[in-house]
This record gives structure tokens, sequence and C-alpha cells, in this order.
């Protein structure tokens, strides 16, 4: 038997996503995701929107600052990732650029090559140029510019 959706007031539905805003960052887009899921009519979405941003619970600059950092932090994710992902959840331009500074140029470096480090021993290939390929892609997938994969997995001999 499938479980019948709460229907949520306007009244609820932003008290509720005022909470989960209080204990997080989250942007538009996750909002109202989380109301379509609730099948909330468009004006009320709107409307509750506009106050969580009014009250400053939602913030996008906020929230590409706080997303940047930790997934650079934690998931380890390269530059390319994190504006694939804050593209999807449909944050500005300007709010990226903004950001992206907090990266510094050399903790990206230093993260690649660790991560580079990391990985290889668990990489298997017939030769030195197959394995090299293989984290080429390992990288790329990790969301890392293709210039700096190429120098630091070119220096991987004198990393040992």
């Amino acid at each position: 038997m499938e479980k019948k959706k709460h229907q949520y007031t306007e009244k609820e539905a932003y008290l509720k996503l005022s909470a989960l805003c209080a204990m997080g960052e989250h942007c538009c887009y996750d909002m109202m995701k989380k109301m379509r899921n609730w099948e909330m009519d468009e004006g009320s979405e709107e409307r509750i929107i506009a106050q969580l941003i009014k009250e400053k619970f939602i913030d996008e600059e906020r929230f590409a600052k706080a997303f940047v950092r930790d997934k650079f932090q934690y998931n380890r994710w390269g530059k390319i990732r994190i504006i694939k992902e804050l593209k999807m959840r449909k944050i500005a331009e300007k709010h990226i650029e903004i950001g992206l500074k907090e990266i510094e140029e050399n903790d990206q470096i230093e993260t690649l090559k660790e991560i580079i480090r990391k990985k290889r021993p668990s990489v298997k290939g017939k030769n030195e140029y197959e394995i090299k390929g293989k984290l080429i892609r390992f990288a790329l997938g990790r969301g890392f510019e293709m210039d700096e994969i190429v120098k630091v997995v070119g220096d991987l001999d004198e990393m040992d």
C-alpha cells in the first residue's frame, strides 16, 4: 500500500524549510525540489523562497562558498567537478566565481598530488603508460584540470 504524502500548508512548509536552512547551507534549487516533492503549488513555492531569501535563510553566495569548501576539503573534488555541481543547482556564475576563491591554487595541486599518491598503489596495468592513463582518468573524474593532472602524474616517479 502506497503511503500518502503529507500535504504541507504554506506556513508549515516555510517553518520546516527555515529550520532546515538554519542547520546548514542550502540553495533555492534544493528548497524548490523539496517543495515539488511535497506537491506544493508554484505560487506558494515562490513566496516561501522569497521569504527565506529575505530573512537570510538562503544566500546563494554563502551557499557557493560553503559548497566549494566542503567538496574540496572533504570529497577531494577539483574545480571542474565543483563548478558542474553548482551549475546543476542553478547557482549564478558570479556566485560560483566568488565561491571558487575559497580554493588556493597551491592547495589544489597539493590535494591532487595526495589523491594520486594514495590511488597509485591500487592501480594495476601492464606498463607505466597504462597506469598513468588510469590515474589521469581517475583525476579527471574527480574534476581536476588536465594540465595540472599531467604535471602531477608526470612527476609520479619523483613522488615515490
